[in-house]
């Protein structure tokens, strides 16, 4: 790392665990200043904005999510198993006030609201390439991978949103089965070699 970006990652690393145990969205600059120990002039040079620098809290925790399942996948768990361990941890009610901070951002972004557009970039995007790549070592063919890593990023933020709002876990957590249900015996079907005569089921 530069040493010109020594200061701004510190910050982004105390905002991040400040947010990580009390949440900061309801904290004006200063207050977030004075939490994690700088000037609130200090926040505005490094990220712009409270938006710009909750923008980078929320990019900070979705790569640490991101390392997260790497070292999942790198387990030797059954795929199944590896996305019950995931969403456990996501799911915790630790990460209740980074999830709703998430939410907040990403419609904020949504609705164009300065200072917050650069959620979007790789919002969903950063998360297909290894998602996929691991499908496709449990037998999913390349296209079959991507579509389904889309759809499981939209499955677990969707049940995430559903558990924030109505807090009925155990009406969420059997809807995560039942996905997982589905979708294994799709993968299943893309480990099967052909049947004879070189003609496959439909997927």
């Amino acid at each position: 790392m530069a040493l010109s970006e020594q200061p701004r990652q510190r910050l982004l690393d105390a905002a991040v665990e400040h947010a990580l145990a009390h949440g900061i969205s309801d904290l004006s600059l200063r207050e977030l200043a004075a939490a994690i120990g700088t000037s609130h002039r200090m926040l505005i040079y490094h990220f712009g904005s409270k938006e710009g620098l909750l923008v980078e809290v929320v990019r900070a925790v979705e790569a640490a999510q991101r390392e997260l399942f790497a070292d999942l996948a790198a387990d030797d768990a059954t795929p199944g198993d590896a996305a019950r361990a995931y969403w456990r941890q996501v799911a915790a009610p630790a990460m209740w006030p980074q999830e709703r901070l998430f939410f907040e951002l990403y419609s904020q972004a949504l609705q164009g609201r300065p200072g917050t557009a650069e959620l979007l970039d790789g919002v969903v995007d950063a998360w297909i390439d290894p998602i996929a790549e691991y499908s496709i070592g449990h037998g999913a063919s390349p296209e079959a991978a991507r579509t389904d890593a889309r759809l499981g990023v939209a499955v677990i933020r969707g049940l995430l949103l559903d558990l924030l709002a109505t807090g009925d876990r155990e009406g969420v957590e059997a809807a995560f089965e039942r996905y997982l249900a589905l979708v294994q015996p799709r993968r299943a079907r893309h480990r099967d070699p052909a049947p004879s005569g070189g003609r496959r089921g439909r997927p």
